[in-house]
């Protein structure tokens, strides 16, 4: 029978007596002390450990790009690229807000209601009762983290299903904003505020092409900041740390793709405001959840909820909070979506915007089943499912073939996501 051995001593002891315990090693260190060989191996362990992070959905991008590309030489243009980096801003506000709710293994099925509603409640007060526009959107935004916490209490502290919770705010906050849009059904925008900077008529820095390469060079520069302060700290407190070399290599991988990215993006007509706002958003989002107390208090409950309360932890105003966080940022959503059109109408509360920024978390990399995913998951899913709207779009092929090809990739992202579930689980890493 197999077991401890009392006439044994326990593994990593050595019997000699006054001999000095062995410290253990961790082994990140051993795959860094192999240099790039042991990258490659450690790539490797985690391919089969079903440890895939974002490798399927960059995998998929490449191949949706190549595919579209040969259909349409006009696919690999600026103009194309900057009308997908511009559109793609309004749905991943959503997705953003989603992914925090989706790593508590819940659902918000209001977020596309809530954000009509926000774009209508700012429309009155801004355009019909003639408030400071900044105090409008200031309202709104508390508007949408106020109907996210409501929803939030009744699941944790009432018991209701958030499946229920959030489908009755689908019906109800839908049925609120038609009445705040009275009979015509549409308020015209102006370009003020919030509305001016999401807006397509203005561009950061007007345009012109120092605004991007600056842009570039400030991502470059806190990206490298933060990885270098965190290797300092790593270091003095005797922990694994990475190696110079990796950290100047993913600060050049960085910076490549930031240079061509404000380069294509600069033959069109420059960087829009939304997306700058955005990705400034998913920087900040990324930071809550890696580096705080909180955004690890979300991922412990998403991952075990009894293990969480034996912690400590308040599951409740986690779960409160969460919600809050997805209201907030549907009416963020909400309000750019608008101002694509310069007008607050019916069409913000497209159920479609739901689903796709849905299908934008989950095929991002976002786990449906709770504790695994980042903020960039919406930024990855919802490129994916825009590359594809445009591709679709300049073949001249009609939503119906746009739709069914979407809900296909979300299957595969879910499919993709359960057997890297399963591979963990298999391999002991679950």
């Amino acid at each position: 029978m197999g077991g401890f051995n009392p006439l044994e001593p326990p593994p990593g002891i050595d019997p000699t007596p006054g001999a000095a315990l062995a410290p253990p090693v961790d082994p990140r260190l051993l795959v860094r002390q192999e240099g790039f060989r042991g990258y490659i191996d450690e790539f490797k362990r985690k391919v089969r450990g079903g440890e895939l992070g974002s490798l399927p959905v960059i995998i998929g991008l490449i191949v949706i790009w190549l595919i579209f590309s040969l259909e349409n030489s006009q696919y690999f243009t600026a103009a194309n690229a900057e009308f997908i980096a511009y559109y793609m801003v309004g749905l991943g506000m959503l997705a953003t807000g989603l992914v925090f709710v989706l790593l508590l293994g819940e659902i918000d099925l209001s977020v596309g209601s809530v954000s009509g509603l926000a774009a209508a409640i700012y429309a009155v007060l801004s355009v019909t009762h003639h408030w400071n526009a900044w105090l409008a959107v200031i309202i709104t935004l508390l508007t949408g983290a106020a109907i996210g916490a409501l929803q939030g209490w009744i699941f944790a502290k009432i018991g209701v299903p958030a499946f229920v919770v959030t489908l009755a705010g689908f019906l109800a906050w839908q049925g609120f904003m038609l009445w705040l849009l009275g009979s015509t059904g549409t308020i015209n925008l102006e370009p003020k505020a919030l509305n001016a900077l999401f807006s397509g008529n203005s561009f950061f820095l007007g345009g012109r092409i120092i605004g991007a390469y600056l842009l570039a060079v400030i991502a470059v520069v806190a990206f490298a900041a933060g990885l270098f302060t965190q290797q300092r700290r790593r270091k003095a407190a005797g922990v694994p740390y990475r190696t110079n070399g990796e950290l100047i290599a993913r600060v050049v991988v960085l910076g490549v793709g930031a240079f061509l990215v404000a380069f294509v993006l600069n033959k069109a007509t420059g960087v829009p405001n939304n997306l700058v706002i955005f990705l400034a958003l998913l920087v900040f989002c990324d930071f809550v959840l890696r580096r705080t107390t909180y955004g690890r208090k979300v991922f412990a409950v998403g991952g075990n909820i009894e293990a969480s309360r034996r912690a400590g932890i308040s599951v409740p105003m986690v779960r409160i909070s969460v919600y809050a966080i997805s209201g907030t940022f549907a009416a963020l959503g909400g309000m750019a979506i608008a101002a694509t059109t310069n007008a607050a109408g019916q069409s913000g509360a497209d159920p479609n915007n739901l689903m796709m920024a849905i299908a934008a978390a989950v095929i991002g990399g976002t786990s449906l089943f709770g504790g695994r995913g980042r903020v960039w998951s919406a930024l990855l899913g919802i490129m994916v499912i825009e590359s594809i709207n445009a591709g679709l779009f300049m073949l001249g092929l009609t939503l119906d073939i746009q739709y069914m090809i979407t809900g296909g990739v979300l299957l595969a992202a879910v499919v993709v996501d359960s057997l890297s579930r399963r591979t963990q689980k298999s391999s002991g890493r679950a």
